[in-house]
């Protein structure tokens, strides 16, 4: 069947579904495949729950008029997500970067959706599935879309840049994050900057913080709306604290947010740029940046017994961990402690990087540097403020509670889940 046959089926439906837990009458659903699952083994059963259409890419599931032929599912689920963002013909705004995606995401969500109806990218599902699912969640009766677009390898971001066809876009920063599927801090450069080139050969607009020099180098011939501390862009926001919270200037307003840290300010920021260029009322820009709070683990201060707790473990590469100790560094506790967990995709320089986070660590007036994972306790350090773990449970075995009041600060990748430390304590 060819997508536009399938297209019109789609509009008839419910909208799509990839997993009969989550399955609503009349949905379309796509048996998509993956390292441990078929989805075609589950077609039959999605139509018995009330799937209108089954779409299976293997004939001996192709059952019945309702049981839907295609060459590959997940290619069309992608191609009916690309046909429908062309029938919608609304703005989208694309994002990616190392750090601060969702976040950025979030707030901009937050601010547009003032305005407009939108429809954004649920949690983070920015790769070739949950974008396509993005799409196809949006209807005739949304306005702008907000879109996070995630890689670790080169062409991603161009092949996500093709099936949504963004009108906006905007780079959070570039970092050392996924090194090993891009081969290198230049390689993320290259990867993330598709999502420019993209928008380069339509004549289409960047938002840019023109304090980025590597962004602003690789923006140089596109069209952009820029945004910095300095009064020569196109909108001026200027950083007022951040000790523990973001407080920023903007049109003598002074907006203050629930995120912690100076890393998350040219988030903010962009947000409010984006507004700004949307004609967004300046106190409505102030209210949503204001209501909007940092939930999933990253940046959330949580009270706790004797504890103040900075949990920030969505996620960790080595750029955000070393603004993060920064930034904890600078914070008014009397006494200050990190849990930090392994960073994974970072290949051969690995060794190197984990190592320079526990030097960068030892350089600041921290209590105790607790360690978990294999490849941060194969870190040398002599230094008795250092604890060392391979695994979270060898931290579990040893942990004894606690007593004196103190700051705790928890960051490690997603696959470390050191949300469990709260567990502790």
């Amino acid at each position: 069947m060819k997508i536009n046959q399938i297209y019109q089926l789609f509009l008839k439906s419910s909208g799509v579904c990839t997993d009969t837990r989550s399955l609503k009458k009349d949905n379309l659903f796509f048996a998509l495949k993956g390292t441990n699952f078929n989805g075609n083994e589950y077609a039959s059963q999605a139509l018995k729950k009330g799937a209108a259409y089954a779409i299976v890419d293997e004939k001996k599931y192709d059952e019945s008029e309702r049981h839907i032929f295609v060459n590959d599912a997940l290619s069309a689920l992608q191609e009916l997500a690309s046909y429908h963002r062309k029938q919608l013909g609304i703005p989208i705004v694309a994002l990616t970067g190392s750090n601060g995606k969702t976040t950025t995401k979030e707030l901009i969500n937050c601010v547009l959706s003032t305005k407009f109806n939108t429809v954004a990218t649920k949690g983070n599902l920015n790769n070739h599935i949950g974008v396509p699912l993005t799409l196809l969640s949006m209807s005739e009766h949304t306005q702008m879309g907000i879109i996070e677009m995630g890689a670790n390898h080169i062409k991603e971001i161009a092949f996500l840049s093709d099936i949504t066809n963004p009108d906006y876009g905007y780079i959070t920063n570039i970092g050392k994050a996924h090194l090993e599927g891009f081969g290198g801090i230049e390689g993320v450069l290259k990867g993330k900057t598709e999502l420019y080139e993209h928008l380069r050969k339509n004549n289409n607009l960047i938002f840019l913080n023109a304090e980025d020099q590597k962004l602003s180098k690789a923006a140089a011939a596109i069209k952009k709306y820029t945004f910095s501390q300095k009064d020569e862009s196109d909108v001026t926001i200027k950083l007022l604290k951040s000790n523990p919270m973001v407080s920023v200037l903007y049109k003598n307003k002074i907006i203050e947010s629930n995120l912690i840290g100076s890393y998350n300010f040219t988030n903010v920021a962009a947000a409010i740029a984006i507004g700004n260029y949307f004609k967004i009322e300046e106190k409505n820009i102030k209210t949503a940046i204001e209501s909007y709070i940092p939930e999933n683990n990253r940046s959330q201060i949580i009270n706790k017994n004797q504890y103040t707790i900075i949990l920030d473990a969505y996620n960790a590469n080595p750029s955000s961990i070393s603004v993060a100790l920064d930034n904890f560094e600078q914070q008014q506790y009397d006494s200050k402690t990190v849990f930090l967990g392994d960073m994974f995709e970072l290949g051969h320089e690995s060794e190197k990087e984990h190592q320079k986070i526990v030097d960068q660590a030892l350089s600041l007036s921290f209590d105790t540097i607790y360690l978990i994972g294999h490849n941060f306790y194969a870190t040398k350090s002599d230094d008795a403020r250092i604890k060392k773990f391979n695994s979270y449970e060898g931290l579990a075995n040893h942990w004894s509670p606690q007593t004196e009041k103190q700051a705790i600060f928890i960051k490690g990748s997603r696959g470390m889940k050191l949300e469990r430390i709260l567990e502790l304590l």
